[in-house]
């Protein structure tokens, strides 16, 4: 499988399918959509208003990933529900805490 994520140069680019609205904050594990694109599924609590969903989505990130949010920024899909996150920083280090992340989140 194709893991929903991209090496760069500076860092790593994250797909992603955001559920806002949600019971709770968390990651799902690895969705591949209809095109065929794997992404990573995300549910937020906070509502797509003014960028709130887009704010927490990172927030989520960042945390779950334990880098500062400061390193993430949302690089496309702003109003999408499939967006692409860009993370400064050294793409392995990144792609194993994902890795690991997904494998958790991911149902036996």
């Amino acid at each position: 499988m194709t893991p929903p994520w991209r090496a760069r140069s500076d860092g790593l680019e994250l797909f992603v399918r955001l559920t806002p609205k949600s019971a709770r904050d968390r990651l799902e594990g690895v969705e591949t959509l209809a095109d065929g694109q794997n992404v990573l599924k995300c549910r937020v609590r906070a509502v797509p208003e003014d960028g709130k969903a887009n704010a927490a989505l990172i927030a989520l990130v960042a945390k779950q990933l334990k880098t500062p949010a400061s390193r993430i920024r949302l690089a496309a899909g702003t109003t999408s529900r499939v967006k692409t996150l860009h993370l400064t920083g050294e793409a392995g280090l990144l792609a194993e805490r994902l890795e690991k992340l997904v494998a958790e989140a991911s149902p036996s």
